[in-house]
């Protein structure tokens, strides 16, 4: 039998995923009310999940899809740079990365939600 190495809801983030799950942004509150149960063409979305040793805000798993809500921090060239990064660690294990500014979720929600499902394989 293989050895898997499992990477998904790793147990030593399990707290900070639950602290992050109970202390959504308005943005992430707003946007999980649409995603949750579903919410989007049928797909299931999770919340604070976590990947490698990254929690993301929303993940997808049958689209491999990650969605990040990105506040003022993340103008910061070196977090800007970290993200970068990140991004790019997680496309290695084949899962894509969009990223949105929380003001967006309030300001063009159906924007985000037409975006988000543009990544969707039919």
């Amino acid at each position: 039998m293989k050895n898997i190495q499992r990477i998904n809801n790793l147990s030593y983030l399990k707290d900070r995923r639950k602290e992050l799950r109970n202390r959504l942004t308005p943005a992430e509150a707003a946007l999980w009310s649409i995603l949750k149960n579903s919410g989007l063409d049928g797909r299931k979305f999770r919340r604070q999940h976590s990947i490698c040793n990254y929690i993301l805000d929303f993940y997808c798993p049958s689209e491999k899809l990650a969605i990040e809500l990105d506040g003022e921090v993340h103008n910061n060239p070196l977090q800007a740079k970290s993200d970068k990064e990140r991004d790019a660690q997680l496309l290695t294990i084949g899962i894509v990365v969009i990223r949105f500014e929380n003001r967006i979720v309030f300001e063009h929600p159906e924007h985000i939600l037409q975006e988000i499902a543009s990544h969707f394989r039919r």
